[in-house]
C-alpha cells in the first residue's frame, strides 16, 4: 500500500547563477567543535559493529555491513534498539526548549470536536468524530441533515491501541460494516452492526486487507451480504501472507470460513482493489491495481461476478457512480485527466474533455456531477449538469485550501463538501446545486488565533528547469532576514499531492519567529499524471532535485540560510530526506525523517510491501533500474568522515509499509560515518506502526518531538 545514489554536485548547473551567491560548505571537512548537546562533552551514540555481508546485483557487489540489524528477534538487536531509544530520549530531554514547546503543542492540539470521512447512505450520514484528547475517533450515525448524532462504535476501551480503519454503510443504511486494527499494524478485522438497534452481529471477518493492500467492501443490493478484500487465511500457528488478495463474498450470519472468492483469484501477487460503491443502488465497481503508483483496470459487478470494462492503458485513477453510470477519470493522452462514462453494458462514452486543472475527485450531484481539481497548491470544485455543461465553480476560497471528502448522492441537489486550509481547520459546507449557495454546517474551533499567519509563494528552479512552487508560512511581522529557522516539507511520490491543510500545533513554531515551507515537487499528482510520472522509476532523481531546488529558493529569497534550514518528511518522504542527507549534507542544518526507506536495494527484495512499490520505484531486477536506484539509495552513499547534519529518525515496530530495520541500518551508518558533533538519533516506538491510526497522544508527541529537535538545532528563539 502507498506509503506513502551517487553523490551529486552540491549545486546544480541550472542554478549556477544562484549558487554563486550562496556560501559554500565542504561537507567532507569537519567543522569546529560546536556547543555540546548535553553538558560539556557530546555523548557518543551506542556502538554498532559492522559484520561482513553483501549482495550481488547484475554483477555488482554491494556491501551491507549492518544487515544483522534486520533481525528483530536477535537479542543483540533488541539490546541495540533499547540503547538507541535511551540515547535519543536523553538527548531530547536535555534540549532546553522541549518543555515549553511540548506544552504549547499540547495546548494548540486541543481544538473543538473534529469530524472526518462523511458518507451518505439511505438518508443517514456516517462519519468519524474525535474530541481531543480522546485517543481515537468514534463512529457516528446521524439522520441527515438535522437528526441527532448517535455513537455506533467507540474503540477507546484499550486507551487508543485499536483504530477504526474504514467503514461501509449498507445501501439503505440499515447495517454498517467497519474495520479495526491493533497496535499500528493496519491488518484489519471487519465486524457488522445493526444501525437501528446498535447491536453488533456475530460476524467477525479477519485478514480483511490493510498494510500492504487497502481494505474494501461492497454491499449486496438486498443488504444480506457483501464482498470484501481478504488475504488468504493462514494455517494454524502461521502469520498471514500479505499477498494475493482477493474479493470474497460473505453472507450475514455465516462463519468467515464459508466466505467464497468472487474476484481476483490469481489476479496478481501484489493485487490492490479500490471498491467504488453507489450506496443507494448497491452498484459496485473495482479499480484493480497491480501494486502502487500505476493505473487501474476497471471492472463492473454483474450478478455474482465482475467484468472488465477498461484496460490499464486507459490510465484510470479515480471514479464515482453518477446516475447509474460509472464516471472515471482517464489520463490516457490527457495528463490533466478527462472523464468517460461506462454503462452497465460496458460501453464507454466521452463525458468531459481535458480542462485546466488536474482531476482529483468526481462526485454525483442531482442529475449532474462535481469535479475536484488542483494545480500546484490551488484546489477548487466545479459543478456540471447532466449534459456535462459547466455550471459554476463552487464559492470556496480561491487559494490556501485543500478539498477533502464529498458526501453526495445522485438525485439529490445538495452535497456536503469538506475542506481545510493552512489557517482553517476542517469545515463542512452544504452546497445547493440549484441555487449555488454554500452554507457552513460544521467547523472545528481552533485553540488559538491563526489570522496573523501570512501565506506567500515563491518558485524554485529544478535541475532540468522545471519550476517548483513553494508555499511559505510565517507570522505577520516576520521579516526575511536571511537566517530564520525554517522547516521545509514535501513527499514526492505515489500520486499523493501536497495540498493545503491546517497547520494546527505547528503554530508554535511560527509564534517563535520560525518559518514553515511546503514544496509541490514531482511524484505527486497536483499537476496531473505527467507531473507524477516524471518522478517515478528511472526519473526518481527529479524528485530529489526538485526538493533541493525548493531549499535553495528559500535561501535565495532570504528566508533562511544553510545554518538555519531544517527538512522534514515521512515514508516515501523519508526516502526523500535520506537522499538530501547524502547528496547535499552541507545544505541542511537538521533533518527529521519518519518511517523512511533508506536501503532501496533491500526494500524490494526483503520486505512484503517492497514488491507493491515496484510500479512507483521500478524493479532492481531490471539492470537500468538497478543502476538508477543504486545511484540514489541513501544507505549505499553514506560516506565516512562527512559532516552530516543533525538527524532524528523515527520508526514503529509494527510498521507494515516500511520495515523498521530501514531506520536502524541508516542510523547506524550515519552514526559511524559522521565527522560532525551534531547528533544522529533514532527513536523506535514499540507499539506503533506507520502512523496510520495512531492515537492522539502519539500524533501530538511526534509533533512536539520534531519541533523540539528543530528548535534546538536551528536556534529558534526561546524567549517567545
Amino acid at each position: 500500500m502507498r506509503l506513502a545514489s551517487f553523490a551529486v554536485p552540491l549545486l546544480f548547473a541550472a542554478g549556477a547563477t544562484l549558487a554563486a551567491q550562496l556560501p559554500r560548505v565542504n561537507p567532507s571537512t569537519k567543522p569546529p567543535r560546536e556547543v555540546a548537546l548535553i553538558g560539556e562533552v557530546q555523548p557518543l551514540p551506542p556502538p554498532t559493529p559492522q559484520q561482513a555481508a553483501s549482495s550481488t546485483f547484475h554483477g555488482v557487489s554491494v556491501a551491507d555491513p549492518y544487515r544483522w540489524l534486520e533481525n528483530p528477534a536477535d537479542p543483540a538487536v533488541r539490546q541495540w534498539i533499547d540503547a538507541q531509544n535511551a540515547y535519543t530520549e536523553a538527548a531530547l530531554a536535555a534540549m532546553p526548549q522541549g518543555k515549553a514547546l511540548t506544552a504549547r503543542v499540547q495546548q494548540l492540539a486541543i481544538t473543538s470536536t473534529t469530524r472526518s470521512g462523511p458518507t451518505l447512505a439511505g438518508g443517514t450520514l456516517f462519519y468519524l468524530q474525535q474530541t481531543p484528547p480522546q485517543p481515537q475517533p468514534v463512529l457516528i450515525a446521524q439522520a441527515w441533515p438535522d437528526g441527532a448524532a448517535k455513537v455506533l462504535v467507540d474503540p477507546n476501551a484499550d486507551h487508543g491501541g485499536t483504530a477504526i480503519t474504514a467503514y461501509w454503510p449498507s445501501p439503505r443504511g440499515r447495517y454498517l460494516a467497519y474495520g479495526t486494527a491493533e497496535g499500528g499494524s493496519e491488518l484489519t478485522t471487519i465486524r457488522v452492526l445493526d444501525v437501528g438497534t446498535g447491536q453488533t452481529l456475530p460476524d467477525t471477518l479477519p485478514w480483511a486487507g490493510g498494510g500492504t493492500t487497502p481494505q474494501g467492501l461492497a454491499w449486496d443490493a438486498d443488504e444480506r451480504g457483501f464482498s470484501y478484500v481478504r488475504f488468504a487465511p493462514p494455517a494454524a500457528g502461521q502469520e498471514v501472507e500479505q499477498f494475493h488478495a482477493t474479493l470474497v463474498h460473505h453472507a450475514l450470519g455465516q462463519p468467515a470460513a464459508a466466505d467464497r472468492v468472487v474476484f481476483g483469484q490469481g489476479y496478481a501477487k501484489t493485487a490492490e482493489y479500490v471498491l467504488v460503491n453507489a450506496p443507494a443502488s448497491a452498484q459496485a465497481a473495482v479499480l484493480a491495481y497491480d501494486g502502487d503508483g500505476g493505473p487501474a483496470e476497471v471492472f463492473l459487478r454483474r450478478g455474482d461476478g465482475f467484468a472488465r470494462v477498461l484496460e490499464r492503458s486507459a490510465n484510470v485513477r479515480t471514479a464515482a457512480w453518477v446516475n447509474g453510470r460509472l464516471y472515471v477519470a482517464s489520463f490516457q493522452e490527457a495528463p490533466r485527466g478527462r472523464i468517460v462514462a461506462i454503462g452497465q453494458d460496458g460501453k464507454v462514452a466521452p463525458v468531459l474533455a481535458e480542462r485546466d486543472g488536474a482531476i482529483q475527485q468526481i462526485a454525483p450531484l442531482g442529475d449532474g456531477f462535481l469535479v475536484v481539481r488542483s494545480w500546484g497548491p490551488d484546489w477548487w470544485v466545479e459543478q456540471y449538469d447532466a449534459g456535462a455543461k459547466f455550471v459554476r465553480r463552487l464559492p470556496l476560497p480561491q487559494h490556501g485550501i485543500g478539498i477533502g471528502d464529498i458526501a453526495s448522492e445522485s438525485g439529490s441537489d445538495k452535497a456536503l463538501v469538506s475542506y481545510s486550509g493552512w489557517t482553517t481547520p476542517t469545515r463542512w459546507a452544504e452546497y445547493d446545486g440549484k441555487s449555488g449557495a454554500l452554507r457552513t454546517v460544521f467547523e472545528v474551533k481552533p485553540a488559538a488565533d491563526y489570522s496573523k499567519v501570512v501565506v506567500q509563494r515563491i518558485d524554485g528552479t529544478s535541475k532540468d528547469g522545471t519550476k517548483i512552487p513553494v508555499t511559505v508560512l510565517s507570522l505577520r511581522g516576520t521579516t526575511t532576514n536571511g537566517k530564520r529557522p525554517t522547516i521545509l516539507y514535501s513527499y514526492g511520490g505515489f500520486d499523493i499531492p501536497i495540498k493545503p491543510g491546517f497547520i494546527g500545533p505547528n503554530l508554535a513554531w511560527l509564534e517563535r519567529g520560525g518559518v514553515l515551507a511546503y514544496a509541490n515537487i514531482r511524484g505527486g499528482n497536483e499537476n496531473g499524471q505527467a507531473w507524477h510520472a516524471r518522478g517515478q522509476q528511472l526519473d526518481k532523481q527529479n524528485v530529489f532535485d526538485d526538493f533541493h531546488a525548493a531549499a535553495l529558493a528559500l535561501i535565495h529569497a532570504r528566508w533562511t540560510d544553510r545554518a538555519h534550514l531544517g527538512i522534514l518528511g515521512g515514508s516515501n518522504g523519508g526516502l526523500l530526506m535520506g537522499t538530501q542527507i547524502v547528496q547535499h549534507p552541507g545544505d541542511y542544518r537538521a533533518v527529521v525523517a519518519r518511517v523512511g526507506i533508506y536501503d532501496m536495494l533491500r526494500h524490494e527484495t526483503d520486505f512484503a510491501n517492497g514488491p507493491y512499490n515496484i510500479p512507483e520505484y521500478g524493479s532492481i531486477a531490471d539492470p537500468a533500474q538497478f543502476q538508477a536506484t543504486l545511484a540514489y539509495s541513501p544507505l549505499q552513499h553514506v560516506q565516512a568522515n562527512t559532516a552530516y547534519p543533525a538527524v532524528l529518525l523515527t520508526t514503529g515496530e509494527n510498521d507494515p509499509r516500511v520495515a523498521p530495520w530501514q531506520s536502524r541500518k541508516f542510523a547506524a551508518a550515519l552514526q559511524n560515518a559522521t565527522a560532525s558533533t551534531r547528533p544522529i538519533l533514532l527513536l523506535t516506538r514499540m507499539n506503533a506502526g506507520h502512523g496510520v491510526g495512531a492515537p492522539f497522544s502519539q500524533r501530538v508527541g511526534d509533533t512536539a518531538i520534531g519541533l523540539t529537535f528543530f528548535a534546538h538545532e536551528l536556534g529558534l528563539d526561546s524567549k517567545k
